[in-house]
């Protein structure tokens, strides 16, 4: 059955511009896989060398975080729509303006 996997702006130049990919699954690492085995340049931004799903990659399955569920092994049903959101860094730090 597969699921909806939406791929975020900066990395949809890896699976040729492409807004989601549905991919068959029964669990989310199922379901990444088989993104990453066909768009094979997006392992690298997903993945560690060691195979781990890198720490600035968040995963969602209907908007709930995978860390809060079973990580990787969350089970998906055919509706279910996986997130791929990289955590993004930078900007100004906040200050303060008081009077």
């Amino acid at each position: 059955m597969p699921v909806k996997v939406v791929i975020p702006t900066p990395l949809r130049q890896y699976t040729g511009k492409r807004e989601f990919v549905e991919i068959p699954a029964r669990t989310v690492g199922e379901a990444l896989s088989g993104l990453t085995s066909q768009y094979g340049d997006l392992r690298k931004h997903l993945f560690s060398d060691d195979g781990k799903l890198r720490s600035f990659v968040n995963v969602y399955v209907n908007d709930e975080d995978i860390r809060f569920l079973q990580k990787e092994q969350t089970p998906v049903a055919e509706k279910d729509v996986i997130s791929i959101v990289p955590s993004i860094a930078g900007g100004m730090p906040l200050r303060c303006v008081c009077s």
